[in-house]
Parts: C-alpha cells; sequence; structure tokens
C-alpha cells in the first residue's frame, strides 16, 4: 500500500504541474481539490484493485456458485 500512495502522490503532482502549464497560476482552492481528488481516485482505485486479485488469489472465487449455470441454453 505504501507504494500505491507514492504512486498516487506522483499522479497528484503530476496533475498540478500539467494544469498549472496549460492555465498557468492555479488558484489556491481548486489546487487543493485537484490533489485532494487525483490523490483519492488513484489511491482508491489501487486498492479496489489490490482486493480484486487478493479475492481471487485466495480462491474465494472459487466458492460462489453461477445460478445461470444450471440453466440449459434454449
Amino acid at each position: 500500500m505504501k507504494w500505491m500512495a507514492l504512486a498516487s502522490l506522483t499522479a497528484t503532482i503530476g496533475g498540478l504541474l500539467f494544469l498549472s502549464y496549460l492555465i498557468g497560476s492555479i488558484p489556491i482552492h481548486m489546487m487543493i481539490a485537484t490533489a485532494a481528488g487525483v490523490f483519492a481516485s488513484v489511491l482508491l482505485a489501487s486498492a479496489l484493485m489490490g482486493l480484486v486479485f487478493l479475492s481471487s488469489g485466495s480462491g474465494h472465487d472459487d466458492v460462489i456458485q453461477d445460478p445461470a449455470e444450471d440453466i440449459s441454453d434454449v
């Protein structure tokens, strides 16, 4: 998770630099909102992706029964 926080921080800094390149001086409120939004979005996406791999690797996905499996094709 530390690596993903570092990746989120890198994406945040990159996003702020890109915005400052496009529009010049960034107002402080826009900078705070952009930093919080980018950091939270990248960190949440990485956490959810980690949970998907954990669920698949631990065998939890194999236990699920598919009710559509019993229905024959018509």
